[in-house]
């Protein structure tokens, strides 16, 4: 049988600097940004998943995800942008560059939603075996992130987060 394995997490932390010119992004300034993700707060629904995906990560050794955000590029469609940084997993970093949606609902709020495709192998960690069940090393990772305007004026810190993804196919 063939299923996806879905875990999600909010509670991603973090900030985000960028400049910000009648509703859009103003690339004049680089951005900036850091985001961080306890991997305990990584969940299925399934509490003997979860306990197997916390064991493989090594959560009391690795407990987070962290992301730096490099650059931004637009792409030429309106709101789109290649978003390029670093994601480190398991004491292990690895450079990335996708396409993101962003969004500048209100003066005080920017949106940004955007999907990816990593390969555990790559951070050092095999897929996991679940009884007779081999689990894919490629994970889909989906974010929406919704930066709320820090107290200094600045957008900044990252308020309502939710994160997403699918950890691998079954065979």
């Amino acid at each position: 049988m063939v299923h996806p394995i879905n875990t999600w997490s909010d509670g991603l932390e973090g900030h985000l600097d960028v400049a910000v010119d009648d509703g859009r992004i103003d690339l004049g300034i680089p951005p900036a940004g850091r985001l961080s993700l306890d991997v305990e707060r990584l969940t299925s629904g399934n509490r003997f998943e979860d306990r197997e995906l916390h064991r493989r990560i090594d959560a009391r050794r690795f407990p987070t995800i962290d992301g730096v955000l490099a650059g931004m590029e637009p792409t030429g469609h309106d709101g789109r942008y290649d978003v390029s940084g670093t994601v480190t997993f398991r004491g292990v970093t690895r450079t990335y560059k996708d396409a993101m949606e962003v969004e500048v609902p209100d003066p005080s709020t920017i949106r940004l939603e955007g999907r990816s495709r990593f390969d555990i192998r790559d951070f050092g960690m095999e897929p996991p075996r679940l009884l007779f069940v081999r689990v894919e090393p490629q994970v889909d990772v989906r974010v929406e992130i919704v930066a709320r305007l820090a107290e200094t004026g600045d957008i900044g810190d990252i308020g309502d987060i939710g994160e997403s993804g699918e950890s691998g196919e079954e065979d």
